[in-house]
């Protein structure tokens, strides 16, 4: 059975920082990508970032480039989405999701054009999600 399970989503100050956790079973990890989705109320969602596992390539949307990093720990089947320098905007239920082929030649494409692509179209799996929510 094919999981993902988010956590580490918190009540944190403006100017904070957090460590999401997403970890993955049940399917070969190295073969697929993984983003960091987020859905704010009332708004639509939006990719954040994401990584090639295979290759660790990695980008983030312009609005959270330099504050966000997203990484990997294959030994332990797990991707990492450290938030720093929170504000109000990142208040949102955070998710990741796992893709195969084509959401690691979208996540590559990112990295190529220095354009962040948010297809979730490509994402075959999803987790249940983690709330962040940046307090003033």
């Amino acid at each position: 059975e094919v999981q993902l399970v988010e956590s580490g989503g918190d009540l944190v100050q403006t100017g904070g920082s957090l460590r999401l956790s997403c970890e993955a079973s049940g399917f070969t990890f190295d073969d697929y990508a993984i983003s960091w989705f987020r859905q704010a109320p009332g708004k639509e969602r939006e990719g954040v970032s994401c990584i090639s596992i295979r290759d660790d390539t990695t980008y983030h949307a312009d609005s959270v480039k330099g504050r966000f990093t997203i990484s990997s720990d294959n030994a332990k089947n797990t991707v990492y989405l450290q938030m720093d320098s929170l504000n109000d905007e990142d208040t949102a239920v955070y998710y990741c999701a796992a893709g195969g082929r084509k959401a690691r030649q979208w996540c590559r494409n990112s990295r190529y054009y220095s354009h962040y692509y948010d297809v979730p179209s490509v994402y075959d799996y999803w987790g249940q999600g983690t709330q962040v929510t940046v307090s003033s």
